[in-house]
Formats: structure tokens, sequence, C-alpha cells
């Protein structure tokens, strides 16, 4: 059997764990043996065989890599929960003052305190929520 078909085989059950376990690693090493099984094809030695493996593998994983992982750790950009209220326009249900009131926020009626105590904000007008603790809305 030809080495190319090998380095097929090779990254075949490289792709196996990879499907299993979610490891892009695997998929780094795949894309190796498959340049391996090209450079088997163009009729490349076994040692260039294997160092091109090798060079295409570690070259994947350490540029490649790096980058797949930072996109991961960036998250969702999408706020959820408290985060979306923050910095939302709400409409004061209630006289809102250093000591309480009513707003109603995304459609659901909250409790909400004037940020600065001296403020004091009437009913219909417009407010932005600053910051949520609890179940309770800071507003200026």
């Amino acid at each position: 059997m030809d080495s190319w078909i090998w380095w097929l085989l090779a990254a075949a059950a490289l792709g196996i764990p990879l499907v299993l376990t979610a490891m892009p690693e695997f998929a780094m090493f795949a894309v190796g043996a498959l340049a391996a099984a090209g450079a088997a094809g163009l009729g490349a030695g076994v040692v260039l065989q294997a160092v091109t493996f090798l060079v295409v593998s570690v070259a994947l994983v350490a540029f490649v890599r790096p980058i797949a992982y930072r996109q991961l750790q960036r998250g969702p950009q999408i706020k959820m929960g408290i985060e979306a209220l923050q910095g939302a326009t709400a409409v004061v249900a209630e006289t809102v003052d250093g000591e309480g009131g009513r707003i109603k926020l995304n459609g659901e009626i909250w409790s909400a305190r004037a940020l600065h105590p001296d403020q004091v904000y009437q009913p219909g007008q417009q407010v932005d929520v600053v910051e949520i603790q609890g179940a309770t809305a800071l507003v200026v």
C-alpha cells in the first residue's frame, strides 16, 4: 500500500478523537497528516513526509490554537440579565426620589431609587438606569 494512503488513514484516525472530545488540536494534527499525504503523493521520501507532518502540525498548534482560544474566551457579545438593563431607558410610574419609587422598564414594573438623593422624578418622565442593586434600579 502506498504511503499517502497511510497518511490519509492517520488523518481519519485523528478525526475520531476530534469528534469524541471536541479538542481542536486533533484537527490540526489531521491537517498535518493530510499535508504529509500530499507530500507522499508528490513522491517525497519518508523523512520529508514526516518533516511535513511535524512542521504543519506544530505551525497550526503554535499559531492557530492561540487565536482560536482567544475567540472562545471572549464569550458572547450579547448582554443578558442585569447587564442588559444597565443603560436602558425607563418611564417613571410612581414618583421616584432618594427613598424609592416605581419605574416601567422593558414592560415590567421595577422598584427604583434616584441615584442622587436630592433628585425627584415625576410619573411620565423618562429616566436612565445606571445600576441594578438587587431588585431596585438606580436611575438618573
